[in-house]
């Protein structure tokens, strides 16, 4: 089959699920958060309430957290996912921070205690079990901690002046605070993961998709080589028939002869190039050329033995490029072409253009067009408007083969009547690369 090709020479597109990453963002992004929080509330408890609090030791704390989060903002310009140990350790890092701030200001008598319980849940929804078990007991033992060890700021017991108590108001803020930040973070990283899990889906498709594509590749290679023989023999038998006088003195029985021959060769040149495609004829499944030649040959091959009415091939590429050229490409660009000819044998159309770093080749026709229920299953195997069996795998392989280079296949219908199919490739996918 045409994928297994794709190994000589095309790279396929690398793809990284990121979730762990866009986590580790949204951890960075509450502690900038929790550093501007916290320079605000010293302000206002310091200098507007007069409340004395160790500056110095909590201004360094404040330092260190911002440091700390400038060595994350780092880790992320690297390319790997983030793991959950990173995570866990992160937000280890917010609880003793936490910890050391309410033991400078207050301890347990601070109202701002309660945001341990947003570092629980935010490890109960972005780690595993066992880490979200951990940043537990690191709470639990911070605040044991912070009850035996705390040093209790001087204030008024003012409990009885109800929402005028500064303990009450503090109360309050940390509930909003706490109740804002949960509902803005939850409801993100929510969003992450049903991203992940919608592209974890989509790799499971993918994988039964291309499970399906090499049970035919090898169904494909077997029927190949039983016809390899029989076609040989065909061959040969054809050759002692020219030969003989009887058959060669008839000029219409000589014609058909040619004709009988002309299309065994073109039933082994299949054959060859299903075994090619099936990865059996090594070295030679991909081969240096330029992209207009390769074009220009597969439109002239196309041509040359298909019933075509009206052909228009516009090549708008631009600049010519190096490229592998490989039967896989080769081979889906014709199953477009053979779709648009059966949908429209008076008139197909064949455009070539390069959007930045993309190469389009998009196949028009004047037929029908396609149902809305196809273009909605474009890409899965036997969806088809010909209802024959087996039918609605070109489609199907032609996205496949598009996806492995990390492109795109997409389809819809004309204002004026007929259809229009789009073949995106990366031009990274396909281009040699300098040695």
């Amino acid at each position: 089959m045409p994928i297994a090709s794709l190994r000589w020479g095309l790279r396929p597109a690398a793809s990284d699920d990121g979730t762990g990453r866009k986590n580790m963002h949204l951890l960075i992004q509450l502690r900038w958060i929790a550093v501007l929080g916290q320079v605000a509330t010293i302000a206002v408890t310091h200098f507007g309430f007069g409340v004395a609090l160790p500056l110095n030791y909590m201004v360094a704390v404040l330092l260190g957290l911002v440091a700390f989060n400038g060595i994350s903002l780092l880790r992320l310009r690297l390319k790997q996912d983030v793991t959950n140990t990173e995570l866990m350790v992160s937000l280890l890092v917010d609880v003793f921070t936490l910890t050391i701030q309410l033991y400078l200001s207050g301890g347990t008598a601070n109202p701002f205690i309660f945001l341990f319980l947003l570092q629980v849940v935010l490890g109960a929804v972005l780690l595993e079990t066992w880490s979200t078990l951990t940043i537990l007991v690191a709470t639990t033992l911070c605040f044991v901690w912070l009850a035996l060890a705390d040093r209790p700021l001087l204030l008024p017991a003012d409990y009885e002046r109800g929402h005028h108590s500064y303990y009450v108001k503090g109360m309050m803020i940390c509930f909003v605070l706490n109740a804002a930040l949960l509902v803005i973070f939850i409801s993100r990283i929510t969003r992450n993961r049903r991203a992940r899990d919608a592209r974890l889906a989509e790799l499971r498709q993918r994988a039964a998709e291309e499970e399906h594509i090499v049970r035919m590749g090898l169904l494909a290679s077997g029927a190949a080589h039983e016809l390899g023989t029989p076609l040989s023999t065909l061959s040969v038998i054809l050759g002692d028939w020219r030969r003989m006088p009887a058959f060669n003195a008839d000029p219409d029985v000589r014609q058909e002869l040619d004709e009988m021959q002309a299309q065994v060769l073109r039933c082994k040149s299949i054959v060859s190039g299903i075994l090619l495609s099936a990865g059996e004829a090594r070295g030679e499944a991909a081969e240096e050329t330029t992209l207009h030649r390769f074009l220009d040959d597969l439109v002239a091959d196309w041509q040359a033995t298909r019933s075509v009415h009206g052909f228009r091939y516009q090549n708008h590429f631009g600049e010519d490029l190096d490229i592998v050229s490989d039967s896989a490409i080769k081979q889906s660009i014709a199953n477009v072409l053979d779709n648009a000819l059966e949908a429209s044998p008076e008139w197909v159309g064949l455009d070539v253009t390069r959007e930045e770093a993309m190469l389009v080749i998009t196949v028009r026709d004047r037929g029908p067009g396609f149902p809305p229920a196809i273009l909605e299953q474009l890409g899965r195997p036997y969806h088809s408007t010909k209802g024959r069996p087996g039918s609605g795998l070109g489609l199907f392989l032609v996205m496949n083969v598009a996806r492995t280079l990390g492109g795109n296949l997409s389809a819809h219908n004309m204002p004026q009547g007929g259809a229009c199919v789009a073949l995106s490739l990366p031009l990274s996918a396909i281009t040699l690369e300098e040695e």
